[in-house]
């Protein structure tokens, strides 16, 4: 059974009222967190995409990554699956944090893609994965809950304007 419904959650992936990206972010992580969160790519065969100005290199290890991340433009791109992806932008070791494309995420089947990711991610690290808005990233709509173990709604879906939150 998936996480969340489609019907119940489309308000949230509507780029025209949410903006086209959406900020995902996991609070309180260290450089452990990151390379877990590569560990977790590698080990899941998703394909990544690591850059640094621009420029496509080898994925390194995450104490490396983090201070280039403050000195150049740093991307890495990750495609759980073909057609969804995620962008983080490796700045500092305390926050996880990475955008997703709604316009990606249309339908039933791109949401199940989007929670499994959420969740794989919350799983490894024992934390909170949480979604919101790009226009209003402070308050997330959705997000895996640690305890639950899978991800939840953390706003009313039936909104119209700004987001409200339960």
């Amino acid at each position: 059974m998936p996480d969340l419904l489609w019907d119940d959650v489309k308000n949230f992936f509507d780029p025209d009222l949410m903006g086209p990206l959406s900020d995902v972010s996991v609070a309180d992580t260290s450089v452990d967190d990151w390379q877990a969160v590569l560990d977790l790519v590698r080990s899941r065969g998703w394909v990544c995409e690591y850059s640094e100005d621009g420029a496509v290199l080898r994925l390194p290890r995450a104490a490396v990554m983090l201070p280039r991340g403050v000195e150049a433009s740093v991307m890495l791109r990750i495609w759980p699956v073909p057609g969804v992806l995620a962008i983080f932008r490796p700045y500092a070791a305390d926050s996880i944090d990475f955008d997703v494309d709604l316009r990606e995420l249309q339908g039933q089947t791109q949401l199940n893609v989007l929670c499994g990711f959420l969740r794989a991610i919350g799983r490894c690290l024992g934390k909170p994965v949480l979604l919101g808005p790009e226009t209003d990233s402070g308050h997330p709509v959705l997000g895996f809950d640690v305890e639950a173990d899978r991800v939840v709604l953390l706003a009313d879906p039936h909104f119209t304007g700004s987001v409200p939150t339960r």
